[in-house]
């Protein structure tokens, strides 16, 4: 046996199936419960054709059945693939086909725009097979405009024994889709076996197993079980991870399904299952669990920690959280869907200015062009070695980022530049990109510069960010209107929303003369400076 996902998980179910190890709303499943549930999809999937290699979009909220799809897929050697349930059909399209979906397990309300995907399709049909979408009740109504079976019926139908009869591989692919730093969404190719140490916790988070085997005793005496609330969408890296480190460590995932967050109902959770982290995604959760624990303290006996990750948060928060919760530890969790878990900084002082990590072994502060180690106090790019990602998928530009050194060590980098301090730990100084990150969701200017120059009354634009207390930063176009015209931000925020999802739809709108630089291009600098002082936000260091 090998480290793949779906085996290593069943070593675990057969070593203690009776444990609780995932709460979701409503639901509450023991391992057995959830490997049967996980066996009776999978049956399903091989009964209309789904093979070892083939790729399953998942389109759902945060709930039981996201997990259970997962399972299945890497029970039968197929692949899930995270779709982002804020996509738009022109969004959602270019990821279904950069994938080549071969089916999907889909909420009720996002059927219309599955089924506005299915009609661009030219596949040979395989796109519309009977049975390959499966469709999970949300209280919507209305009947799917393609092909579908409804899931409860579909794994009812099935066995809940495993017997798949398919041969499994540590090789078997694993594939998060991420934004990258630039571009359109890319798809990260990983082994299992890679994911599961790099990003999954291999097992145990401090001290990882060394054999397949090991993983049986998280069944009964975990060395570290990790009793976790997953705040984070499970369409994401950080949703996913954070669920997986908790049911690979002998631990409790408990995911929050609320819609939209409600930091009352998320702290009432943490109470009721005993959670020892609660994990949240910068700014935009960590004020309002900040905002409610100042307004109704809460006895949470059983948390150690607030984790943090997939956006920073502010120092103004972090102070906020100290006391909120004293005497409970303030992590920070450095990584993306590229590198996984880098880096990590437990703040025992939360006024330290910066972020501030501790890295492993595998991980270095390097010249990105001679992919050499930095000396202590220098710039360098974050990078990792050792078990990464083998690059992306359909993607001819992933030796920028995935790079092989002259002695043949190969290196992901990560696109943060950094220093060594003297004591070992590395400070993040910024991105190598203009990504906008808000609220852990990732915006590409360029996209959305895309859906505001279709305006009939926009002439040129650019978009950037800017910091936002909330959402850490939020995005601003630059509009330089047709003559004679009038652009208002209400306007183009409705012209954009058919575009592209809405969160990267502009909060703000500086209209005026563009700058560009002198040859000829857009002068993104100034962009960023000029709406800064325009909306009256200072320049940060």
């Amino acid at each position: 046996m090998d480290f793949q996902l779906a085996s290593l998980w069943e070593l675990l179910v057969d070593s203690g199936p009776d444990h609780v190890c995932l709460v979701a709303g409503d639901v509450r499943h023991s391992r057995r419960s959830l490997d049967e549930r996980a066996n009776q999809l999978g049956h399903h999937l091989m009964s209309v054709g789904v093979e070892a290699g083939d790729r399953i979009g998942i389109l759902t909220y945060n709930r039981a059945e996201h997990v259970e799809a997962m399972l299945a897929c890497w029970k039968i050697s197929a692949v899930p693939i995270n779709l982002n349930f804020r996509y738009v059909a022109d969004e959602l399209e270019y990821v279904w086909r950069d994938a080549d979906l071969a089916g999907t397990v889909v909420e009720r309300g996002f059927t219309p725009v599955v089924a506005e995907v299915l009609d661009r399709l030219d596949d040979g049909g395989r796109s519309r097979s009977a049975g390959r979408h499966v469709v999970l009740e949300d209280g919507t109504e209305g009947a799917a405009d393609f092909d579908a079976v409804e899931y409860e019926a579909a794994v009812a139908a099935q066995p809940t024994g495993r017997n798949f009869g398919r041969a499994r591989s540590e090789d078997d692919t694993y594939i998060i889709y991420t934004g990258g730093t630039t571009g359109m969404p890319k798809g990260v190719l990983w082994r299992h076996g890679d994911v599961f140490f790099t990003a999954m916790g291999g097992g145990n988070y401090f001290e990882p197993i060394s054999t397949p085997e090991e993983i049986a005793i998280n069944a009964t005496e975990p060395p570290m079980p990790m009793n976790m609330l997953a705040t984070a969408p499970l369409m994401h890296a950080a949703g996913q991870w954070v669920a997986m480190i908790s049911l690979f460590s002998g631990g409790k995932s408990v995911i929050y399904t609320g819609r939209p967050f409600d930091a009352a109902d998320v702290l009432d959770l943490c109470a009721a299952e005993g959670s020892q982290t609660l994990a949240l995604v910068g700014d935009a959760m960590a004020i309002p669990i900040a905002e409610e624990m100042e307004r109704n303290p809460r006895e949470l006996p059983g948390l150690f920690a607030v984790s943090n990750g997939g956006a920073m948060r502010s120092l103004a928060t972090r102070e906020r959280l100290a006391a909120a919760f004293p005497g409970k530890i303030l992590s920070d969790g450095f990584g993306s869907s590229e590198t996984g878990t880098v880096g990590a900084g437990a703040n025992s002082s939360p006024s330290e200015e910066g972020a501030h990590f501790t890295v492993g072994p595998t991980t270095a502060v390097i010249d990105p062009t001679t992919l050499e180690p930095v000396p202590v106090g220098e710039h360098g790019m974050v990078a990792r070695t050792g078990r990464i990602p083998l690059g992306y998928l359909n993607e001819t530009s992933s030796e920028s980022t995935f790079r092989t050194a002259a002695d043949g060590s190969r290196w992901v980098l990560s696109g943060d530049w950094a220093v060594v301090q003297d004591d070992g730990r590395v400070l993040l100084l910024g991105r190598d990109s203009s990504t906008i990150n808000t609220g852990g969701e990732k915006v590409y200017p360029e996209e959305v510069e895309a859906a505001c120059i279709t305006h009939p009354d926009v002439a040129a634009v650019i978009v950037t960010g800017v910091p936002d207390e909330r959402w850490g930063a939020r995005v601003v176009a630059l509009v330089e209107p047709v003559e004679g015209a009038t652009v208002e931000l209400a306007d183009l925020q409705e012209h954009c929303r058919g575009k592209i999802a809405g969160y990267k739809v502009p909060r703000d709108l500086i209209v005026g003369p563009i700058q560009y630089t002198n040859v000829g291009k857009a002068d993104t600098a100034w962009a960023r400076t000029h709406a800064r002082e325009q909306l009256g936000i200072e320049e940060t260091s």
